[in-house]
């Protein structure tokens, strides 16, 4: 019986704990300025403008994979959407889109 209330306490413990955030989950400053907040959408990361003249828009999507993430970024001054990565270095998250996988560009974000 006592098994059982530990089990279940525990249970219960799991359930009710916080989830530890993603590393990527939070407010990063583009390298043009605007503040762009990235929160968990699903099981993928949905990256959403919250600043300048693009705000309110969602720029990209990312899934873990592997301590990278990979999805789609889209470029809003273009409405051009690439393939994406991104990896995370201390306070520094490197984003790179391309096309055809050839064709890359990156830029470096800071958090927040």
């Amino acid at each position: 019986m006592i098994r059982k209330l530990i089990a279940a306490g525990a249970l219960v413990a799991a359930m009710t704990a916080p989830a530890l955030a993603d590393p990527i989950v939070g407010n990063w400053k583009t390298k043009s300025g605007e503040t762009a907040a990235i929160a968990a959408c699903g099981s993928a990361f949905c990256v959403k403008l919250q600043t300048g003249e693009y705000a309110g828009k969602q720029i990209g999507k990312m899934s873990p994979d592997g301590g990278k993430y990979s999805g789609t970024i889209t470029d809003p001054s273009k409405d051009k959407t690439y393939s994406g990565s991104a990896t995370i270095s201390g306070n520094s998250l490197k984003m790179r889109g391309c096309v055809l996988g050839v064709l890359c560009r990156s830029e470096s974000w800071a958090k927040m």
